[in-house]
């Protein structure tokens, strides 16, 4: 990814992929556009980590203390969950789009990924599942890089690519699992692209619709001025979704 590193506090609703893994690619955004990473450190990491509650705190408090005394390496363990993250992104999103084949290089990444993080685990039988297990004290900083690794391999197994999406939304491309009943999700969230989107197209529906060689009726204007009026902008609103969706982060 090229693109712009930029500070953000996680928030739940910057979890909406339906997946750990898809949640960790989608810490970029506006992959359509400029792309920006919210991972500005290794303490925005495990903020994040925190967040998914998919991770023991003790664990995080562990890896936060490694991080404060050996800064040099939290950095590097950093970089690796972003190689990570980007390979996932790449491989996600070409068999979500039925490219084939899947591109070598993010491939060979996530095999890298893997098999770091399988010589780090430890193998463990809960109740009659077989698993592999990774820890702070086998996997040091890269503790989150390998448990991601390890289930972005069980969740490119089983992947359901007729409910996985990117998200068509304005400076956003986020990858999401639709889990809705009808399977017809089409946003990451409605709340913020769903309705920026909705609302461009009222826009430029009012703005088109009464138009003649008098002008636009007197209906036609009046209801221009109201969607203008519900935008706060007296221009097409196409970064008016940037300011509707500033409360998720984007474009923070």
């Amino acid at each position: 990814m090229t693109g712009a590193i930029q500070p953000h506090t996680f928030r739940p609703r910057d979890l909406v992929g339906g997946h750990i893994v898809i949640d960790l690619v989608n810490t970029v955004t506006a992959r359509d556009a400029e792309p920006i990473d919210w991972l500005d450190g290794y303490p925005r990491l495990l903020e994040w980590a925190a967040l998914t509650g998919h991770f023991a705190p003790a664990g995080l408090t562990d890896l936060r203390r490694l991080a404060e005394s050996e800064p040099g390496r939290a950095a590097l363990a950093l970089n690796r969950t972003r190689e990570l993250r980007e390979a996932l992104h790449d491989l996600i999103t070409a068999l979500v789009r039925q490219k084939a084949p899947a591109p070598a290089e993010a491939v060979g990444k996530m095999e890298s990924h893997w098999k770091y993080a399988v010589a780090s685990a430890r193998l463990t039988v809960r109740g009659t599942t077989p698993q592999l297990q990774v820890g702070v004290e086998t996997s040091g900083l890269d503790y989150l890089n390998h448990e991601l690794a390890l289930q972005a391999f069980d969740l490119l197994r089983v992947l359901p690519l007729e409910r996985t999406r990117v998200c068509p939304g304005m400076r956003c491309g986020w990858v999401f699992i639709d889990t809705s009943r009808g399977g017809r999700r089409r946003w990451c969230d409605m709340a913020t692209c769903g309705n920026s989107a909705k609302g461009r197209t009222h826009y430029q529906r009012s703005r088109a619709g009464g138009t003649g060689p008098g002008g636009p009726s007197g209906g036609a204007r009046r209801e221009s001025t109201r969607v203008v009026a519900e935008l706060g902008t007296d221009g097409p609103p196409q970064d008016q979704a940037a300011a509707s969706r500033q409360d998720r982060g984007f474009g923070q």
